[in-house]
């Protein structure tokens, strides 16, 4: 026997009750490469379905979920502390803002032209070809909005009831 703990040592005392609860993340060197590596390209794809969705189905919503997907396959690998710690809260906010500046400004800015929110036809006497230009910030801007509550969602969860009910007893 040795006098070391093991995994189901923790288990047995988290089940007895003495307070300790085992680890429950565990790096993984596989799971950490896999993601490194294919992260990138499922950001790649999440981008294409949101230019493509300006011209055939697909667009910003499905898009931002597979972006913000990213992020949760990041904090499954990597911990999801830290990956809380790298991507501060304040950058979800900005992501969400500056998708909604962008579809309002598109939208808006059809309007001071003459046209109604989001007719994109009055944006071609001023720049041309500018209507697919247009379609496709609106989309990126809903894509930062979908990605942004998805992520935010994902950490609003990730953290559990407890934290909440533990600052209000004290």
């Amino acid at each position: 026997m040795s006098t070391g703990s093991t995994d189901s040592d923790a288990a047995a005392d988290a089940a007895s009750g003495d307070g300790e609860t085992p680890e429950l993340y565990v790096e993984s060197a596989i799971i950490m490469t896999t993601v490194r590596v294919v992260a990138p390209f499922i950001l790649t794809f999440a981008l294409f379905i949101m230019f493509h969705g300006a011209d055939s189905p697909g667009g910003g919503c499905q898009g931002g979920v597979v972006a913000g997907s990213v992020v949760m396959t990041l904090a499954f690998a990597y911990g999801i502390d830290s990956t809380r710690q790298w991507l501060d809260g304040r950058v979800v906010a900005a992501l969400a803002s500056g998708g909604v500046f962008a579809f309002v400004g598109i939208g808006l800015g059809a309007m001071a032209l003459g046209g109604q929110f989001l007719q994109y036809s009055e944006y071609e006497a001023l720049f041309g070809q500018a209507t697919k230009y247009a379609i496709e910030l609106v989309e990126l801007g809903i894509g930062a909005i979908v990605a942004a509550v998805a992520i935010g969602l994902f950490f609003l969860l990730a953290a559990g009831f407890d934290r909440d009910t533990e600052d209000d007893t004290v």
